[in-house]
């Protein structure tokens, strides 16, 4: 498991790689707590944010249970007027979130990025 500073280096690195970078965080599921965090934006509330963005994961998984299906949920898309939100799932209990300006960044953008640092931030 990264220790808490293995963490932020490696969001601090997907911030500077990535243009409208605003925060993202590394979220354990069971808790919301983050287990690490970076942002561009002393105004962005990670910390709520992340424990509010896994309670919305645990409801789609129990959609999903409902629904029977049979398949991993992947990420989460959050579009608003100005920023892209994206939930990702780097293991069974943990998760990325990441806020990105839509005037810099697209979804491509978000997911390109994020896809570079997976396995990084499952380890």
């Amino acid at each position: 498991m990264l220790s808490e500073q293995q963490t932020i280096q490696i969001l601090a690195d997907l911030g500077a790689s990535m243009p409208g970078f605003i925060a993202a965080a590394l979220v354990d599921l069971d808790s919301g707590m983050t287990i690490g965090m970076y942002s561009k934006n002393d105004g962005f509330d990670l910390s709520a944010a992340s424990a509010y963005n896994s309670e919305m994961v645990k409801q789609k998984r129990k959609i999903m249970a409902a629904l029977n299906l049979d398949m991993q949920l992947e990420d989460m898309l959050i579009t608003l007027t100005d920023q892209i939100h994206l939930i990702r799932l780097v293991s069974p209990t943990s998760f990325v979130y990441l806020a990105a300006d839509r005037s810099q960044a697209n979804l491509a953008i978000v997911r390109a990025g994020m896809a570079r640092y997976n396995d990084a931030l499952a380890a």
